[in-house]
């Protein structure tokens, strides 16, 4: 699907994007007219103006061939389940995204809803582009999409994929699924010196785009997509948009970051966790943002710092390998040799419990400190990255299958986590399930020799029954806060009635 990157100078031409993190996965056949088309970006994954390799690319090349530039996304009806709990965060950041990219830069922003594989192609034909550039996803079905566009746009089309969510461009760090942390850990810090650098600035563009845009009704667009989803509500203590996503990396890193190495497994300690992840998935923050500031505290604490950065670097980057190299990131056939193996040999070990996907769905097990990560997850939309691993593995335990665990903990991740149907979440799930990226343990029941964690062993880590009480408090002050905002939209609408009486 793509031209090799050695050979992209050539097609490419002058860009302050490192080579090594472009792709061209098609190469457009050269028009004898003399003036080229516009640039078109079409953004999917790294939503934001600010640290963002592809649109510096997009400009680049505007630039390079005197032409103007514009960013066009597509909006899919609830792209794999999404609600509006995660559709609200993400439409709320790109209507600030909107106005500062047409304000800031004087880059128009294209809204289309449908199939990208029918949008794109014909606004690209529509205005007629010489050049498609897109950012990277392993996902198959962002996958699957870009080799149907490569087969729908004009022939004088070129485009250009460009990792901006990776620091260190997935393609370059392996060509290969890598087994473990361990084995692609080096190949990242080998090439971290060349990629962990500072994002050159962007300046407004000096040719406008002639066709205009249309207006985009923001407020009734999130209306109409979050009644959708309304079953999964948006949630309040994370304010979307790249702004936000600042301000949050810019606390993190004078106030929490310092704790990270010894708190950031301690559930009760909420002084350690970043909380960067929704930002993270949608891309409203770079990663290479993220890593460049916590950089910047290193000599003040080393350990901190490094654990950090390996977690956000060298463990998201492998996720994004797992997921390209791997079809079956998200089903059981996904699973490590080894693990596949062992939960086959333990498949028909008698379970404690078995429970159906509501009981689940609405933490009705025997096990409080599972049924308080679930309902952190359902009305925080937020899991403790500890309690995630307890969590899926107890799944394990509680269903008739590990095919049917897999699936039960992808259908709830992705449904209720802000940042679920994301790499990080996929590696995630099959680390704790099926061994992936992860050693073989002792062999015990149900789990066979996959890694197992316990009540009791999480009790010995830290305060169960606080964690708990903290969860029960924080689903109370949820429904609070919905049954007085219920109460303040019924007054409105009585108010409303009696005014047109």
């Amino acid at each position: 699907m793509a031209t090799a990157t050695a050979s992209a100078s050539s097609l490419i031409g002058s860009t302050s994007v490192q080579l090594g993190r472009i792709r061209v996965l098609k190469q457009g056949i050269l028009q004898p007219s003399p003036k080229p088309g516009p640039v078109v970006y079409w953004m999917f994954r790294d939503q934001r103006l600010r640290d963002n390799w592809a649109l510096i690319h997009a400009v680049d090349q505007a630039n390079r061939l005197n032409v103007p530039v514009a960013v066009a996304f597509n909006l899919f009806d609830q792209f794999l389940g999404a609600k509006a709990r995660q559709l609200g965060f993400m439409l709320r950041g790109l209507q600030q995204l909107h106005s500062e990219i047409e304000e800031k830069l004087r880059i128009p922003f294209f809204l289309f809803q449908g199939e990208a594989i029918d949008t794109i192609p014909s606004f690209v034909k529509e205005c007629g582009a010489s050049l498609l550039v897109t950012d990277f996803s392993p996902l198959r079905q962002v996958r699957g999409w870009k080799e149907e566009i490569v087969k729908r746009v004009p022939d004088s089309v070129s485009i250009h994929e460009v990792d901006a969510h990776n620091i260190v461009p997935m393609w370059m760090t392996s060509d290969r699924l890598e087994g473990y942390a361990r084995t692609i850990r080096p190949k990242i810090n080998n090439l971290l010196p060349d990629y962990l650098i500072e994002f050159p600035p962007l300046k407004p563009q000096t040719k406008i785009w002639g066709a205009g845009n249309r207006s985009i009704d923001w407020e009734e667009l999130i209306e109409n997509e979050t009644r959708k989803g309304a079953d999964v509500p948006e949630v309040e203590w994370c304010e979307p948009g790249e702004i936000a996503a600042l301000e949050h990396l810019k606390a993190f890193t004078k106030t929490r970051l310092m704790n990270y190495a010894t708190d950031r497994n301690n559930p009760m300690k909420r002084n350690a966790i970043s909380g960067l992840s929704p930002y993270l998935h949608f891309g409203q923050i770079s990663a290479q943002r993220c890593a460049l500031e916590a950089r910047k505290f290193h000599k003040v604490y080393p350990q901190a710092v490094d654990k950090f950065l390996d977690e956000l670097i060298v463990w998201r980057e492998l996720a994004d390998n797992f997921c390209y190299y791997e079809t079956h990131y998200d089903s059981f056939l996904g699973a490590s040799d080894w693990g596949r193996v062992t939960l086959m040999d333990h498949a028909f070990d008698k379970r404690e419990h078995i429970y159906t996907m509501e009981q689940l769905e609405k933490a009705q097990t025997a096990d409080p400190l599972w049924n308080a990560s679930q309902l952190e997850m359902v009305h925080h939309g937020k899991m403790h990255g500890y309690m995630r691993m307890y969590w899926a593995k107890r799944i394990l335990e509680w269903t008739s299958s590990p095919q049917e665990a897999v699936e039960t903990a992808v259908y709830l991740n992705d449904k209720y986590h802000i940042d679920g149907r994301d790499p990080n979440g996929y590696a995630g799930i099959m680390w704790s399930i099926c061994g992936v990226h992860d050693n073989d343990f002792q062999e015990r029941p149900v789990y066979g020799k996959i890694r197992s964690m316990t009540y009791g062993g999480c009790r010995r880590k830290f305060d169960v029954d606080g964690y708990i009480a903290y969860v029960k408090k924080l689903v109370r002050d949820v429904k609070k806060r919905k049954g007085e905002t219920c109460l303040i939209a019924h007054r409105d609408l009585i108010t409303r009635n009696t005014r047109v009486l």
